[in-house]
C-alpha cells in the first residue's frame, strides 16, 4: 500500500464522520498530503503531515495559527485535529494564481489580508510563541544541507554571506504575526471576500517578510510591489524603506531557493524539486542583484 493509500484509509476512518466516506485526493500541494471528504452533504479539507523539523514545520504551531486566523476571519473553522491529522471547513471558492496576485484589482484587499493577519490573530492565539525568522532558517537550512550531503553543498558559504548581508540591510524591524508563506495559491476568492489558508509556517516575525513574500512568490513588478508597501504603510515609500523591503524581498527567495534543496533529500512528494531550486536561485541572484545596485546607488 503507498503513502498515499495509507493517508487516505486513515482519513476515512476518522471517528468525526457520520457515514462512510470516499477521501478524495487534491493536488498541487509540495509540502502535505491533502484530501477533500464530502460527509453528509458538508465538504471538508483534511491536510495529513506530522512534524517536519528539517523545515521547522511543528503541526502544534499550525493548529493554533489556524485556530486564530479563523477567529481572526481569516480562515475556515478548524473541526477536528490529532496528531498528523487537521480536518477544515471547505472553502467554495477558486484558488488564487500568481496572475491574479498580480491583478491591480486585487491588490488592495491582498495587502488588507495581509495587514488583519498581522494585527488581528495574536488577539486570538493561544500557546506559546512561535518565531519565524527567514535569516535564522537560512542559517538553519545551511546546516541541514551539509549534514545531509547536499550537491548544492559548494553554493553555501556565498549564499551564507549574502545573507548576511541582507540581514544586516534589514535592519530593526517591527514584530507582527506573519503567514509567512504567501504563495498565490494560499488565498481563495469565493466571490465575496479571501480567504487565507496554510498556517504551517506562521509565527512573529517582521512585515516586511510577507511583503517581501507575496511579491517575490507571484513575481510582482517593481511598480505593484511598491504600491503594496505605500498601501500597508499608508504613506510614501522613502529610499530606507525601499531597501530594507529589496532585502527583505531577495531574503525570501533565498529561503524558498533553500526549501527546496532541503526537499532535494528528505521529502517524499512526487514533485520536481531540482528543477524548482533551479528556479528560484535563478529569481534570487536576480533579487539580489536589484537590492546590490540599490543599495550602492
Amino acid at each position: 500500500m503507498s503513502h498515499k493509500d495509507n493517508a487516505a484509509s486513515r482519513v476515512a476512518s476518522l471517528p468525526i464522520w457520520q457515514g462512510r466516506v470516499d477521501p478524495e485526493p487534491l493536488t498541487g500541494g509540495i509540502t502535505n498530503k491533502n484530501f477533500k471528504v464530502e460527509d453528509r452533504g458538508r465538504r471538508y479539507v483534511v491536510r495529513v503531515g506530522d512534524d517536519i523539523l528539517v523545515h521547522g514545520i511543528v503541526r502544534a504551531t499550525e493548529l493554533a495559527a489556524s485556530r486564530a486566523a479563523h477567529l481572526a476571519g481569516l480562515s475556515p473553522e478548524v473541526v477536528h485535529a490529532e496528531p498528523g491529522i487537521l480536518v477544515l471547513d471547505f472553502i467554495e471558492g477558486r484558488t488564487f494564481t500568481p496572475e491574479d496576485i498580480r491583478d491591480p484589482a486585487n491588490l488592495e484587499r491582498l495587502v488588507d489580508m495581509v495587514r488583519r493577519c498581522h494585527r488581528d490573530i495574536p488577539q486570538y492565539l493561544r500557546g506559546p510563541a512561535a518565531m519565524f525568522w527567514v535569516f535564522h532558517v537560512v542559517r538553519d537550512y545551511a546546516h541541514t544541507l551539509k549534514e545531509g550531503g547536499s550537491r548544492h553543498a559548494p553554493l553555501l558559504p556565498d549564499l551564507l554571506a549574502r545573507a548576511a548581508r541582507l540581514e544586516a540591510a534589514v535592519g530593526p524591524i517591527d514584530v507582527v504575526f506573519g503567514h509567512n508563506d504567501l504563495l498565490a495559491a494560499n488565498f481563495i476568492d469565493d466571490g465575496k471576500r479571501l480567504w487565507l489558508v496554510d498556517w504551517e509556517y506562521a509565527g512573529y516575525n517582521s512585515p516586511l517578510f510577507d511583503l517581501g513574500g507575496l511579491a517575490s512568490n507571484s513575481e510582482l513588478p517593481r511598480e505593484q510591489a511598491e504600491a503594496a508597501l505605500s498601501l500597508y504603510f499608508g504613506k510614501p515609500v522613502d529610499d530606507a524603506l525601499r531597501l530594507r523591503a529589496a532585502a527583505m524581498t531577495a531574503a525570501s527567495l533565498l529561503r524558498e531557493t533553500m526549501w527546496s534543496m532541503v526537499s532535494e533529500i528528505y521529502s517524499t512528494v512526487d514533485f520536481d524539486y531540482g528543477a524548482y531550486t533551479a528556479e528560484n536561485l535563478r529569481r534570487f541572484d536576480s533579487a539580489y542583484g536589484a537590492f546590490d545596485a540599490m543599495d550602492k546607488a
